[in-house]
């Protein structure tokens, strides 16, 4: 643990796995994730087969505790994005990490 791969990281190795530059390497992760927001913030489901699906969630108004207070707290309703990991990627990971 406490490792982390950054975003640099993914333009270097994609970059050396295609051979393209550097530039051009940033240029189309930074459209892939903006595309990723865009379609969120227009209610579009987005589906990557064999990666996962992204997706807005509805979370309905609730009651909370404030963690420091102990006192009760109303959390509005409001609508959260998020990513649900497809079963092709979640077996190569888990089975990697057995390797181990």
């Amino acid at each position: 643990m406490g490792m982390t791969t950054t975003k640099a990281d993914l333009v270097n190795a994609v970059a050396q796995k295609t051979g393209l530059t550097q530039e051009e390497t940033e240029s189309a992760v930074n459209c892939l994730f903006e595309s990723i927001i865009d379609s969120l913030k227009t209610r579009k489901r987005i589906e990557i087969r064999g990666f996962g699906s992204f997706n807005i969630r509805h979370k309905s108004l609730r009651q909370a505790r404030n963690p420091r207070t102990g006192e009760k707290v109303v959390v509005a309703e409001k609508e959260v994005p998020t990513f649900k990991i497809s079963k092709e990627f979640k077996c190569a990971v888990t089975e990697s990490l057995r390797a181990d």
